[in-house]
């Protein structure tokens, strides 16, 4: 049986891992949106540990919640990302800046 401290050392490897792809690429959008929902997913994971772990359902209800956001959230990042490749054909951040009006 796969116990609690297994769950949490995932997840802390999976944080680790966005939170390095966040700071090693800052060049590319979609790789920066990739990186934010992993490290979403990562507290999920905790959340999902810690919820089996007491016996409780408060953390999974709180999972879905975030998931609910996360996906808005990505939702309105391709926007962006769309809007953004069709003013400027390019998909830096550094061009983020020459869309103010």
């Amino acid at each position: 049986m796969v116990n609690l401290s297994s769950y949490l050392i995932l997840g802390g490897l999976l944080f680790a891992l966005s939170v390095l792809g966040i700071f090693l690429n800052r060049r590319n959008v979609i790789i920066l949106l990739m990186a934010i929902e992993l490290m979403l997913l990562a507290v999920n994971l905790n959340f999902l540990a810690f919820a089996h772990y007491r016996g409780d359902l408060a953390g999974q209800v709180f999972v879905f919640f975030i998931l609910t956001v996360a996906a808005a959230e990505s939702a309105i990042g391709l926007a962006i990302l769309v809007v953004l490749f069709r003013n400027m054909r390019t998909v830096d951040v550094e061009e983020l800046d020459q869309l103010r009006g």
